[in-house]
């Protein structure tokens, strides 16, 4: 990712691009003091999703969160990730093992960790002069009051997701979310799956047999006259390469010219004019 600066010091970012040492680092996101049990089950599938399965609750509302049935239904599947996640008393021991500890905030504070957009940060963190080892944090502070100024302290950054000033509250699921996923490009990412399968091209010879065939109906329709073609076909011929058609549009384009020339040669049920009609 390339990142300039405009004249008042703010970060302008564009293509991101991945930092393969990231890959080394452990994640952990945290969860604190969360309220809402369905919370815990989407931000569970949130990670899921992204790849990551370290989770920690530091005095979740509810002690049996893990396995209420809102928990699980939100989850959609990433059971895995709440069978391996932690409830915790404090953030200390949520922390344990970890170097670089990344808060969430939107509401801004006179005094803490400077507030960056999650990219802009990652992109810092691969410039730095020695690299973040071991592992980074991701935390997040209660659905109602986000996290306490005691914890953003601790912090080395508060990450802010850029979103709309006058509406820029995100559900903590969403919001994590959103982190998992630029922290995910900042590993390398994922390759996009595609969701039909690769076409199959048409070849020259398949290409220039098709042509013959709209060639032979052109002429039985009279739109083109074969004692003067001028350049209609070559201009067909570079409009389909342009096209790269797939064989099974050979198959039609065949199709099309061949009830084109059927029609030409079929005999006209008009009756011709004085002739009496049959009722």
């Amino acid at each position: 990712m390339t990142v300039v600066f405009a004249s008042d010091n703010r970060a302008i970012l564009t293509v991101p691009t991945s930092f393969p040492f990231f890959e080394l680092m452990q994640t952990r996101f945290i969860l604190i003091h969360t309220s809402h049990a369905g919370n815990v089950g989407a931000a569970a599938r949130a990670m899921k999703t992204m790849g990551f399965d370290d989770l920690v609750l530091v005095a979740p509302r509810w002690a049996n969160v893990l396995r209420r049935e809102e928990t699980i239904q939100r989850a959609s599947g990433a059971l895995d990730v709440l069978k391996n996640a932690r409830i915790v008393a404090t953030l200390d021991e949520a922390l344990e093992g970890m170097t670089h500890l990344c808060a969430t905030a939107m509401t801004p504070r006179d005094f803490g960790p400077p507030t960056l957009a999650p990219r802009a940060h990652f992109e810092a963190l691969s410039r730095a002069d020695q690299p973040a080892q071991g592992g980074v944090a991701f935390l997040f502070g209660c659905e109602r009051f986000g996290m306490s100024n005691e914890d953003v302290y601790r912090c080395h950054v508060a990450l802010s997701i850029p979103s709309n000033p006058q509406f820029g509250s995100l559900n903590l699921a969403a919001a994590l979310q959103l982190i998992a996923y630029e922290w995910r490009l900042a590993l390398g990412g994922y390759a996009v799956q595609a969701a039909t399968a690769a076409p199959h091209l048409a070849d020259a010879a398949q290409l220039a047999g098709m042509l013959a065939h709209w060639e032979q109906a052109l002429v039985s329709i009279g739109f083109l006259d074969p004692q003067a073609p001028k350049k209609l076909m070559p201009r067909l011929n570079q409009l389909f390469n342009r096209a790269a058609v797939t064989q099974e549009e050979i198959h039609i384009l065949r199709g099309i010219a061949k009830m084109m020339d059927r029609s030409a040669k079929a005999p006209d049920p008009t009756p011709a004019a004085g002739t009496p009609s049959r009722g």
